[in-house]
Formats: C-alpha cells, sequence, structure tokens
C-alpha cells in the first residue's frame, strides 16, 4: 500500500513511503528454524522459495537473512581475532580396517587424525596416519604418514602453501622418506555441496629405500582436492598427489564416501592406489589399500 502525505505544498516533494510488507506466518517460521540450525545452505534455500511464493514479502525474507550472514560474518571474526593457538582446530578421527593387495595381502588396522585451523589471514593442516598389523610375531604392515601444510591466503581463493611431510612404508619399499614443497594454491570451485583446491609448486624429497640405497632429488608436486555433497548425509570425496621426478615418482589417491550416522559420527569407506615409479628391486609399482571405518568429527 502506498501512503501519500496530505495537503503537501506545491513547491514540496510529494513524500512516498512504502508500507513494509508482512511475511505469512509459515514462511517466517521456516526461516527462524533454518538461522536457529546455523545452516547456511537451509537459509539459502528458504530465501529463495520465500521468494518465489510470496514475491510480495521476498525483500523482507533475503533482508532478514542478509542481517543474520552479516551478524554471523562479525561474531566469526571478532572469535578469530581473540582465539589462541590451541583454539579454532577442527577436524576428524578416523579408526577402522584396511585389506590391502600388492607387496602385502594382508588386513589390519588403521588410525587417522585430520586437523584444519582456518583463521583470518592463515590456513594450518595437520594430518597423521597409521597402519599397522602384527600375524604369528611378525608384522606384516606397517605404515605411518605425517603432513603439515601451512596456507597464507591471498584472497578468498588464491593462497600460497608450504608442505612438509614424513612417510614410512617399507613394504613399499621404503624406510623413510622426507619431502618438502611450496607453491601456489587456487580454490578453483566454492559452493554449499561442491569445493575443489588445487596446488602445484616445487618440491625436495630424500628417500632412504629398504635395499640401502638413498635418493635426494628436486621434483614437481600437485595435488587435487575435491569434496562433492550428495545429500545432506553423504560426501563423495577425491584426493590425489603427484611427485614427478627424474628418479622415482610417486603417484597417489584416495576415494572415499562418508555417511552420516548420528550426530558427529559417520561411517567411511575409501580405496586408496599409490605407483612408485622405480620401486627397489623385489618390489611392485603398485599398492592399493581399501578401507572401512568409523569417523568422530569435531
Amino acid at each position: 500500500m502506498l501512503l501519500l502525505a496530505p495537503f503537501a505544498p506545491a513547491d514540496e516533494a510529494l513524500v512516498v513511503q512504502a508500507e513494509p510488507a508482512t511475511i505469512p506466518a509459515a514462511i517466517r517460521a521456516m526461516l527462524e528454524a533454518a538461522i536457529a540450525s546455523g545452516n547456511e545452505s537451509e537459509v539459502a534455500t528458504i530465501v529463495k522459495y520465500a521468494r518465489t511464493a510470496d514475491p510480495a514479502s521476498g525483500d523482507a525474507v533475503l533482508m532478514i537473512a542478509n542481517d543474520w550472514r552479516d551478524a554471523r560474518s562479525r561474531e566469526r571474526q571478532t572469535r578469530i581475532e581473540r582465539a589462541g593457538i590451541l583454539d579454532l582446530w577442527t577436524g576428524r578421527a578416523e579408526i577402522g580396517g584396511f585389506v590391502t593387495t600388492g607387496n602385502s595381502d594382508t588386513a589390519g588396522v588403521t588410525g587417522v587424525l585430520d586437523l584444519t585451523r582456518e583463521g583470518l589471514e592463515w590456513r594450518h593442516k595437520l594430518r597423521a596416519q597409521a597402519d599397522y598389523q602384527r600375524s604369528i610375531g611378525t608384522t606384516t604392515r606397517d605404515q605411518s604418514l605425517v603432513a603439515y601444510e601451512p596456507n597464507w591466503k591471498i584472497d578468498s581463493r588464491r593462497y600460497v602453501y608450504g608442505a612438509a611431510q614424513y612417510e614410512s612404508d617399507r613394504f613399499l619399499g621404503y624406510n623413510d622418506r622426507y619431502s618438502a614443497s611450496a607453491g601456489a594454491g587456487y580454490s578453483a570451485v566454492q559452493t554449499p555441496t561442491v569445493t575443489l583446491n588445487l596446488e602445484l609448486g616445487p618440491a625436495y624429497r630424500h628417500t632412504e629405500f629398504t635395499d640401502a640405497t638413498t635418493e635426494s632429488s628436486l621434483a614437481a608436486r600437485g595435488s587435487l582436492d575435491f569434496d562433492l555433497k550428495l545429500s545432506p548425509g553423504l560426501t563423495l570425496m577425491q584426493d590425489a598427489a603427484a611427485y614427478l621426478q627424474r628418479y622415482n615418482s610417486t603417484v597417489s589417491g584416495t576415494t572415499a564416501l562418508a555417511a552420516r550416522l548420528i550426530g558427529p559420527l559417520s561411517a567411511r569407506v575409501s580405496y586408496s592406489i599409490q605407483y612408485e615409479s622405480m620401486p627397489p628391486l623385489g618390489r611392485v609399482s603398485t599398492d592399493t589399500t581399501s578401507r572401512a571405518s568409523l569417523v568422530y568429527t569435531f
């Protein structure tokens, strides 16, 4: 409804004021429930369909959602600015079993800890993983990995990364392997359902093989991190990394499917493959690992 100011003098502009649109009770209730859940994708969905169902109140619905987003952003920035070094860490702890083929045909246990700390300018990622089995007094699998990667954010998509990694897998042919890399990263896709991060840069690797030989070499490193949310409780993940160098190059990848069970608990199945172009004599080039595990997200 338009309200016109009565008896306006001829030399004065006519005062026109739009009466605020009333949001239907059902739409307001859904919007408030989505905001209370803190789920950005649910809020966006409510806004989208509310503007279609009732265009008259669509702008008011959008204004409430934008005010909520702005307040949430300010609260997050304040929390990050005041956080200590031990705060803001999120991640997952995973424990389960595995089956391998290649240099060893075994079954055993696996454990993974993935941590991420998001700051205003810096992102820190820490990963630790161990696979182990002992059968009839003999260790048949003993693989470990520890990796740390700091990212300096140039903007919301571009960043500069550093990466340090230690690996040990004598069944694949090396006792110790140290890798260091630095380069550029780019978040090619950032949506509520799909994320894709790419990294590329030079690296240096030092490997101590099980046949008592060592190798140190410059390399090129590239990685891919892809996540696709198939539904609110089901996510498909694909990670891949490659170290390409003159002698022994390494290409690895993991495909995983995670299904939320209850609260922070989810079930995860994955298939990993690792290829070494020049393994020591008596070793095959490719190892695969299938895992089934329980994951606690925090």
